[in-house]
C-alpha cells in the first residue's frame, strides 16, 4: 500500500504545487492514512498533551462558565452543548463534574461532540459513559438539535488548514502577495519542498486579507486562515434564530504579525512538517485579531482574547489548587506544578488564549474583564 506521502507526491507531480491548507487536510484529516482519522495523538505515549490532560482543574473551572452562561441565558430546560475536538473527553467529564453543582443547568444538557479520529471517538464514548447526559457524535454545527447553543473548542483552532503568502513585491500591495506551495524537490522525486507560486494572489483573496498587519518587507510571510471564517459563518448561523455563546481556547497571537509560525509535532518534539505526512500533528498558531474581525462582521459580540491564565484566574483556579491540596495533601506539590504550568506566563498562560463569541443579547460571560 503507498503511503501518504506516496500519494502527496502523485498528485502534486499531475496536478502540480498545492497549498499549505492542501497539504494539511490531506496529512491530518485523510480517511485511512489522515493523521486524526488513525490514532490518539494525546498524552505522555502520544504527540502532545492539553490542558485537560495536564489537570482535572481546567475542565473543572470550565465547568463554572458552563453554567454562568446557561444561567445568562434565562436557564432554558434544554441547552445544546457542542465541544469542537474534544480529545478523549477528558475535559468535558471534568466540566461535567462541576455543572452536578447545578441540577437544573446539569439536567438541561444535551451534549454534542464534533471529532474526525474514530480512535479518539471511542475514548470518549469510554469517558462519557456514565456522563449522567445525553451525548451525540455530529459532524458539525448545522447538525446539532435547535435550541439555545453553547459551543466550546480548547485547541481546536490551530489544526485548521492555513494558508501561507510570501511578499514578492511590496510597492504592489495586496498584489505583492503570492501564495506559498508544497512541490516536489526538483533534484529528488521523493522529496517534498516548500516553494512559491509565480502567480499574485486573486482579487477575492486580497479582500480576506487581515487588517493592521505590521510594515511588511519583501520575502516577509503572512499566514492566513479560512476555516476561522468557516467556524464564525456557522456559529452566525446557529445563533441566528438560537442564543448561543462559544468559548475558544488555543495558543495564538493577540494581533496580526508576519512569521512562519506552521508546525508539526512527535513525540513532543518538533519536526519537519513536509517529512511525515500523516504521522504528524500539523497546527499554527490562531489570529485572535482575525477571528474577532470576522465576529464582528457578522455581528456577534466579542470577548476577548484574554490569556489562559487570566481567563483560569478569573474563573478561581487557584481556590480549586487549595481545595484539592487540602483534600489531598499528598499531592500537593503535583497540584503546584499543574497550576504554574497552566497559568504561569513562562508556561501555558500567556502564549494560550481565551475568547468568546455570542449573541449580542446575552451577558457579559464569567472570566473577562470586558468587551474588545
Amino acid at each position: 500500500m503507498r503511503t501518504l506521502k506516496d500519494r502527496i507526491l502523485a498528485h502534486i507531480k499531475s496536478s502540480g504545487p498545492m497549498s499549505v491548507a492542501s497539504y494539511m487536510s490531506w496529512c491530518l484529516l485523510d480517511p485511512k492514512q489522515g493523521y486524526y482519522p488513525t490514532r490518539d495523538p494525546l498524552g505522555v505515549d502520544g504527540d502532545f498533551i492539553t490542558a485537560p490532560e495536564i489537570s482535572q482543574m481546567f475542565g473543572e473551572v470550565l465547568g463554572l462558565w458552563l453554567i454562568h452562561t446557561w444561567r445568562g441565558m434565562g436557564k432554558p430546560e434544554t441547552v445544546q452543548v457542542v465541544e469542537y475536538g474534544p480529545g478523549r473527553g477528558v475535559m468535558m467529564s471534568d466540566m461535567l463534574r462541576t455543572a452536578r453543582l447545578d441540577k437544573d443547568c446539569f439536567a438541561a444538557l444535551n451534549l454534542n461532540l464534533v471529532e474526525m479520529s474514530s480512535a479518539l471517538e471511542a475514548k470518549q464514548a469510554e469517558t462519557l459513559a456514565n456522563a449522567g447526559v445525553p451525548v451525540s457524535w455530529i459532524d458539525n454545527l448545522d447538525a446539532v438539535p435547535e435550541g439555545p447553543t453553547i459551543v466550546i473548542g480548547n485547541e481546536y483552532l490551530d489544526c485548521l488548514p492555513l494558508r501561507q503568502l510570501v511578499m514578492k513585491d511590496r510597492f504592489k500591495g495586496a498584489r505583492g502577495w503570492h501564495e506559498r506551495m508544497v512541490d516536489v524537490h526538483p533534484e529528488n522525486p521523493e522529496k517534498l519542498i516548500f516553494s512559491v507560486s509565480e502567480s499574485p494572489i486573486s482579487e477575492i483573496d486580497q479582500k480576506f486579507l487581515p487588517v493592521n498587519t505590521p510594515p511588511v518587507k519583501d520575502d516577509d510571510l503572512l499566514e492566513i486562515n479560512p476555516g476561522l471564517r468557516q467556524i464564525v459563518d456557522a456559529l452566525q448561523r446557529r445563533f441566528v434564530d438560537n442564543p448561543g455563546a462559544a468559548l475558544f481556547i488555543d495558543y495564538g497571537l493577540d494581533e496580526t504579525e508576519l512569521g512562519d509560525t506552521f508546525q508539526a509535532l512527535k513525540n513532543h518534539k518538533k519536526v519537519d512538517p513536509l517529512d511525515e505526512p500523516g504521522r504528524t500533528d500539523l497546527t499554527a498558531r490562531v489570529n485572535f485579531s482575525d477571528l474577532g474581525r470576522w465576529a464582528e462582521k457578522a455581528e456577534l459580540v466579542n470577548f476577548g482574547p484574554c490569556t489562559q491564565g487570566q481567563f483560569l484566574s478569573r474563573l478561581g483556579i487557584e481556590m480549586r489548587a487549595i481545595s484539592l491540596s487540602k483534600s489531598s495533601p499528598d499531592a500537593k506539590a503535583k497540584i503546584a506544578r499543574q497550576l504554574h504550568r497552566l497559568t504561569d506566563v513562562h508556561e501555558m498562560g500567556t502564549l494560550f488564549k481565551a475568547i468568546v463569541i455570542q449573541t449580542p443579547n446575552l451577558p457579559e460571560p464569567l472570566g473577562f474583564a470586558g468587551r474588545t
